[in-house]
């Protein structure tokens, strides 16, 4: 009875064996699936992300022409405004007294034109009986020349006054929003002190900063992919409309206006924005596009598993990098044509038969 036992776990034994076997030696003859890309020559896009600000296009710092004391400051921070509100007034007593001191002068200076006119038709009529030479009569001609060119100063000054006037009240010149405020009521400001800024918002635009070693990307006219952080899954497409030709002292960046021809709805004046310059580079000579899933890196040796199609069978290929995008690279060491392995890289070994997914 032992001995029959024996016997077929013997038996059983062999029979797993050679099962075993058998699967192992199918596994070794299918081949591995692979994925792969013939290569050529092709464009790749490097973007460069930048984060910037929505702002107008039209922002003006608005002041006084005429100094004094401010009584009334009618907008808040954020304000919307239209054309022709008034934003803020100042003292107009001084301002009055000023005009009217104007107009003392012209009174002064006509009576002095009035008495220079008289004497001069006098002095003529006596001139034409010759009861007097010439050079009297040229002296009060000078004189009413003199009195006509005070008369018409005075009208000017006056005038000058007259138009102060306005300038009391600081007027919106177009519909927009008050970014700023400097100013409150009661404090005294002079002409052209900066009391508040208004930003025109029928025109937004976004304002980035770029570095020096990165002004290719926003050449003019170059479009450019913008999102929003506040309006999610919101996008637009704009392109660089300025270029500022000095860079700020202190950053070392320029600043560049990005134009919205058609704004999203929701886009606000302050609102922070990403802004993506896609800077393209055209085929160049020896340079071949590849995925960056297709390198296989040891140590500082950057390689590609090649394809030869009369074996189906992979090797490796130096290669070397020429350019870096997004997800894609461009790389010299490969000719046209070459059927590279684009995932798995790091799963094959040398002269390994693979199969190519295209094939199935």
């Amino acid at each position: 009875m032992k001995k029959i036992i024996a016997i077929l776990l013997a038996i059983m034994t062999a029979v797993s064996l050679f099962s075993g076997c058998g699967k192992d030696g199918e596994e070794e003859q299918k081949p591995q699936l692979v994925k792969t890309k013939q290569v050529g020559n092709g464009d790749i896009n490097v973007e460069g992300t930048y984060t910037g600000t929505v702002r107008g296009r039209y922002e003006t710092n608005m002041s006084f022409q005429v100094g004094g004391k401010i009584l009334s400051r009618n907008v808040q921070l954020g304000d919307r405004v239209n054309s022709g509100d008034v934003l803020m007034s100042i003292d107009p007593r001084d301002v009055v007294q000023q005009s009217n001191q104007g107009d003392a002068q012209v009174a002064a200076a006509k009576t002095q034109l009035d008495l220079a006119q008289s004497n001069l038709s006098r002095y003529q009529q006596l001139y034409e009986k010759e009861a007097i030479p010439a050079m009297v009569l040229d002296q009060y001609q000078t004189a009413y020349n003199s009195a006509l060119a005070q008369y018409n100063q005075a009208v000017a000054a006056a005038e000058t006054g007259h138009n102060a006037l306005g300038y009391t009240a600081l007027v919106a010149p177009a519909a927009g929003v008050i970014s700023s405020v400097t100013a409150e009521a009661g404090q005294v400001v002079g002409a052209g002190q900066t009391v508040l800024t208004l930003v025109q918002s029928n025109e937004l635009e976004i304002e980035i900063n770029v570095p020096e070693n990165r002004l290719e990307d926003v050449q003019l006219g170059k479009t450019a992919q913008i999102s929003f952080w506040a309006l999610k899954g919101v996008t637009a497409e704009g392109s660089v409309r300025e270029i500022s030709p000095i860079a700020d002292p202190v950053s070392r960046t320029y600043k560049v206006r990005i134009s919205i021809p058609n704004p999203p709805k929701g886009m606000q004046l302050g609102m922070t924005a990403s802004v993506k310059c896609q800077e393209s580079f055209g085929n160049s000579e020896g340079g071949l596009v590849l995925p960056l899933s297709s390198i296989y890196q040891v140590n500082d040796t950057s390689q590609v598993w090649v394809v030869d199609k009369s074996t189906d069978t992979v090797s490796l290929k130096d290669i070397k990098f020429e350019e870096i995008g997004d997800n894609s690279v461009r790389v010299m060491g490969l000719n046209v044509g070459d059927i590279v392995v684009t995932a798995g890289v790091h799963k094959l070994r040398q002269g390994q038969k693979v199969r190519l997914m295209e094939d199935q």
